[in-house]
């Protein structure tokens, strides 16, 4: 009975490994880097329309998606999550992470997150966790931290050219 747990626990780590080789937040890490990494991950399942966190919560996780969708909402100012009162800015997929800025400054969350498929599988991170493997292992801190600011940056890119396409296209008032 013990063997065979023994080869089930390997043959997840070994499947964990695999796909946090191909998200963008693990890029050029090495297997034993991300064997490491595995190490400290969790694993969640949500259904469709499942809250994963709230915008203003406070919350110390990364998530990467290993299955499914996830949409991340802003509040409109009403209070309420309803999907009228708030507005999805990003919708997510496999590979993606998101919950970075909480790694870095422990804030409160600035936007919502809900799965928007059914059997959506999520890796969750603790922060705690992390932050004490990249401080014993300082080249896996590194790489970490640069592949957080690439990803962040891109964020930041795309976030800036939709507001600007909204500022340019909007139809303006003509008295």
């Amino acid at each position: 009975m013990r063997t065979t747990f023994n080869y089930v626990k390997l043959a997840l780590m070994s499947s964990l490994v695999n796909f946090l080789k191909q998200s963008d937040i693990f890029y050029q890490f090495t297997p034993t880097q991300l064997e490491l990494v595995a190490n400290i991950c969790q694993e969640a399942v949500y259904n469709a329309g499942d809250l994963v966190f709230q915008e203003n919560s406070n919350s110390k996780e990364l998530y990467v998606i290993s299955q499914g969708e996830v949409d991340i909402m802003i509040n409109r100012g009403t209070g309420s999550l309803d999907k009228k009162d708030s507005a999805v800015v990003a919708r997510l997929r496999r590979g993606q992470s998101f919950g970075e800025v909480a790694l870095v400054d422990e804030g409160l969350r600035s936007a919502s997150a809900r799965a928007s498929q059914k059997d959506t599988h999520l890796i969750i991170i603790q922060r705690d966790k992390l932050i004490m493997l990249c401080e014993t292992y300082p080249q896996l801190g590194y790489r970490l931290m640069y592949n957080l600011a690439a990803d962040l940056a891109m964020k930041i890119r795309n976030t800036d050219l939709r507001i600007r396409e909204q500022l340019l296209y909007r139809p303006t008032d003509k008295k």
